[in-house]
């Protein structure tokens, strides 16, 4: 009984990190943009080079966190990683400079990095080593716990006519108070340690696709989530939902995880990560071709409830493909992954600078998640076929 509170209590200090610098330090952006947009007359390409510099710091983190450059305590470094996500996060809304922003997105992307390997490969390692993998959802709750989090944050102060600078403030103030959650739960000696477990075998085929496809659904998801909101406040016909479209997204991310498991005990875990890609295609698709109250809110939901699923689901594929630390094969899809969100942002918003809409971006990202899904169905059958 101890064992079980302790491991939930592990599982709510993840949670509690994921939504820190996820929800905050990553994506409290894409309900900000279209304040930061009106305040600073930012075009969609400048906004979109934003997003990418941030991406591009969680990629080259989430390599930095594979190497031998930053050995010792995963606690340690996750903790570090938290408090880089909220002073960053604060940061954002004392400049008016496009090249201090973007260093400051670039640093909280290498800070979120940092946070979800380190906290992912001690988390999970730990609750799998103590039988108690079914709290592994609630870890991975914590992206959209933040991301609904942070809707209300946002929400509740432009109701109090608050500024986006004030709302970046905001945010890193909650997210530095919560960083002492994290630390109570995520006690030192729960840190697990390096190596061990049951030898695997290996599967190299697989999980090179894995992490191919973990870089399309980088490329995929990312316009529709940078963009959405700002999206929603361009069109009359849904400019109501503003206020509550980011929610949407969160609320849906926060089970999604629980959910997702649950179709992979009938599909398989490789199946169920690809079935969340195609899904996630037809929320896209239905962001340019139905504008509508119907269709955008369908949009945040299969949007939202996919983004951490997919995550989950491939990180822990990947893990059970391979004999390596679990911290670099995370840190290695997270890098793949990484990869494709820095392309995304900028061809996003260059692309609806040039063509007037985000038209024809989407319908592109979309088309890469239908690929990626592909791919991972063709490697399962083929895989199938010589068993």
């Amino acid at each position: 009984m101890r064992l079980d509170r302790d491991m939930f209590l592990l599982a709510l200090g993840g949670l509690a990190a994921l939504a820190v610098a996820m929800g905050f330090g990553r994506f409290i952006y894409t309900p900000l943009l279209p304040m930061m947009e009106q305040g600073l007359a930012l075009s969609k390409s400048q906004a979109g080079f934003l997003a990418s510099a941030n991406y591009l710091g969680y990629m080259f983190g989430a390599l930095l966190a594979a190497s031998p450059f930053v050995p010792g305590s995963r606690r340690a470094w996750m903790l570090g990683g938290l408090a880089l996500s909220g002073l960053t996060t604060g940061a954002m809304g004392l400049s008016d400079s496009m090249v201090i922003l973007s260093l400051l997105r670039l640093a909280g992307g290498v800070a979120s990095a940092f946070v979800l390997v380190f906290c992912s490969a001690l988390v999970v390692h730990r609750l799998t080593a103590n039988g108690c993998a079914a709290y592994t959802p609630l870890h991975f709750a914590g992206v959209g716990t933040g991301i609904a989090l942070s809707a209300v944050v946002v929400t509740t102060l432009s109701m109090l006519d608050v500024g986006w600078r004030g709302m970046w403030l905001a945010a890193g103030g909650v997210s530095l108070l919560m960083l002492l959650v994290v630390w109570a739960l995520v006690r030192a000696d729960m840190n697990p340690a390096h190596g061990g477990g049951t030898p695997v075998r290996e599967h190299p085929l697989m999980l090179r696709v894995l992490v191919i496809s973990y870089g399309l659904f980088g490329f995929g998801y990312v316009i529709t989530a940078t963009f959405v909101v700002s999206m929603v406040r361009d069109i009359e016909a849904v400019r109501v939902l503003e206020p509550v479209i980011w929610l949407v997204v969160g609320l849906a991310a926060a089970p999604s995880v629980w959910f997702w498991s649950k179709v992979a005990k009938r599909t398989g875990l490789i199946g169920a990560y690809a079935w969340a890609f195609i899904v996630q295609a037809v929320g896209i698709v239905a962001s340019v071709a139905w504008q509508s109250i119907p269709g955008l809110l369908l949009t945040a939901v299969f949007l939202g409830g996919t983004i951490m699923g997919i995550t989950a689901l491939g990180l822990m594929a990947a893990g059970n493909l391979s004999r390596r630390d679990p911290r670099r094969t995370m840190a290695l899809m997270t890098a793949s992954f990484g990869l494709g969100q820095i392309v995304g942002p900028l061809f996003g918003g260059v692309a609806a600078d040039l063509t007037g809409s985000l038209t024809m971006p989407s319908l592109v990202a979309s088309a890469a998640l239908v690929v990626g899904a592909l791919m991972v169905f063709d490697r399962l059958r083929r895989d199938e076929s010589a068993s």
